[in-house]
């Protein structure tokens, strides 16, 4: 059935496209175009390409994007479940591709979820640089961390805030700053109806207020020298080519870089502005550098595209003390993780939520390393100073030198009894609203570490003591992912020089990280979580 697109929308489009508009109309009788993106955290694009249990085209704009045929299921495939790659509407590839993210950026993806983009940034990043993902609705950053997590990113700091309010706490800090902005998805009417129901004619001008204030935030985050690239997925040019102008006008030390236009690429169209006073001359020429995607034109949905600069020298931080916030530092030896002092000797810390009170000195009489044992301090909560518990991450220490091989970079954070390595020391994320302070550990449970399902989705088997890889092709994986007891050989356990079968094995399908399992006597107890499992049929 053809959609029924609103007498408005149709109105507006005819008037804006003239005599594109009969084309742009026949793309409404095409299906839409599916795609995957791979995750080069875990495989490169070229090993999957030999491994890829689908037929691939690639996608010109992104070379880790790929059309996958109409009826292909990637959801229902083991690799998806070992984040191999991304499930991405082609066009949405489009707007990182121009943020040039390289290893080593300080980004923000202001309007995360639920988290396509973050991933694709964090491949870009390879684990070394920062990466902070918001969103402002509560229930849409749990699927931007479960994101985060499947697709092994270990350096991202998960928020729900304001961006205002991440805008006082980082004032002039990241080098790189996505908005692909709350829009009025006219672009996306073909992929989802239902995007329809909520469409009205007032929606543009109602839209571009929020997309106004975003904006205006982010401008007060990008360091001197940083690149801002702002994304729709709508055709209106009351938040696209309108929304630059605006924004050109007042932030006169920012500038638009021109995208390359091509063949999909399209400019921005600035005979919609043509006339209107507050657009000036040299504004309309700037607007030529932004870019559209057509559905007419590709094999994607409609996107706008522009790319806004700093005046100044870029630089990873303006002051010491922000480049000091960044150092990070790996664990030694005496498995002592790096915290955010200058030294690398373990301080107390007070934490975010109240933590099971634990007897003094407990803690020291069990170290395996001989030394003091290194504690974490919290508050209880409501108590202010009054009164302390204190816990010992003496265990977390513990599993990390005997379960791990190399080294980990970053500052622990307890959140709870709950363990993290952030890419960021705690204070610079107090008054905020947190999700994931970074990469999640696991959690410390009667004066032991229980590893959670996060760190082995960011490992590589050679970081493991122990690894096995179950086969994709005949059910093992599945079995696996389904949360069932698997009966697995000793001699299938390859282990580290000096460690023994027994024990957490690093689950893998063909050879890549999925999850973890406890491995005694030829059985593979499952340890994969209940709400990560595998329900298709």
């Amino acid at each position: 059935m053809a959609l029924r697109l609103p007498s408005p929308f149709l109105a507006k489009m005819k008037s804006l496209l003239g005599e594109n508009y009969d084309n742009f109309m026949k793309s409404y009788e095409q299906l839409p175009y599916a795609g995957i993106r791979v995750n080069t955290l875990k495989i490169s694009r070229e090993e999957f390409l030999k491994v890829s249990p689908f037929e691939l085209e690639p996608i010109p704009w992104c070379s880790t994007g790929f059309y996958i045929r109409d009826g292909e299921r990637p959801g229902r495939h083991p690799y998806y479940h070992a984040g191999l790659y991304y499930i991405q509407e082609p066009s949405a590839m489009a707007p990182v591709e121009l943020l040039g993210v390289a290893p080593g950026d300080i980004v923000l993806d202001l309007c995360a979820a639920p988290g396509g983009k973050s991933t694709q940034i964090a491949a870009k990043l390879k684990g070394e640089g920062v990466l902070v993902s918001n969103d402002l609705h509560p229930d849409r950053t749990k699927a931007l961390a479960k994101n985060l997590e499947m697709y092994g990113v270990r350096n991202a700091v998960v928020l729900n805030e304001d961006p205002e309010r991440i805008a006082g706490a980082f004032p002039r800090f990241f080098t790189k700053i996505l908005i692909d902005a709350p829009c009025s998805g006219e672009g996306m009417f073909r992929k989802d109806e239902s995007m329809l129901k909520y469409w009205e004619e007032s929606s543009p001008l109602k839209f571009a207020e929020m997309q106004r204030e975003i904006l205006t935030s982010a401008a007060k985050m990008l360091t001197p020298g940083g690149r801002l690239v702002y994304s729709t997925c709508t055709f209106s040019p009351e938040e696209n080519e309108g929304m630059i102008a605006e924004f050109l006008n007042n932030h006169q030390d920012f500038r638009l870089v021109p995208v390359e236009h091509s063949d999909y690429f399209s400019p921005g169209e600035t005979k919609w502005l043509t006339g209107q006073g507050h657009v000036g001359d040299d504004v309309l020429i700037q607007l030529t550098g932004t870019a559209r995607l057509w559905p007419h034109k590709v094999k994607g949905e409609g996107h706008f595209m522009a790319v806004l600069q700093r005046e100044g020298e870029l630089t990873s931080g303006d002051d010491e003390s922000k480049r000091a916030a960044l150092m990070l530092q790996d664990h030694s030896n005496d498995g002592t993780l790096a915290v955010s002092s200058r030294t690398d000797k373990p301080r107390e810390r007070k934490g975010k939520l109240s933590l099971r009170e634990e007897k003094m000195g407990q803690s020291g009489k069990n170290s395996k390393s001989g030394k003091s044992a290194a504690r974490q301090q919290t508050s209880r909560r409501g108590s202010g100073d009054r009164q302390a518990d204190y816990i010992s991450i003496d265990p977390f220490y513990d599993f990390i030198r005997e379960q791990l091989h190399g080294s980990l970079s970053g500052y622990p954070v307890l959140y709870g009894n709950h363990v993290y390595i952030s890419s960021l020391p705690e204070d610079r994320l107090k008054q905020l609203k947190v999700i994931r302070p970074g990469w999640y550990m696991g959690q410390l449970k009667n004066e032991r570490f229980v590893p959670g399902h996060p760190l082995a989705t960011a490992l590589h088997p050679e970081e493991a003591a122990r690894y096995v890889s179950l086969s994709s092709e005949d059910g093992e994986a599945v079995r696996y992912l389904k949360g069932e007891t698997l009966s697995i050989s000793e001699e299938r356990v390859v282990c580290r020089q000096g460690a023994e079968a027994k024990g957490y094995v690093l689950v893998c399908i063909d050879g890549y990280s999925a999850g973890w399992g406890k491995w005694q006597a030829g059985m593979l107890k499952n340890e994969y979580p209940a709400g990560w499992r595998w329900t298709s049929v």
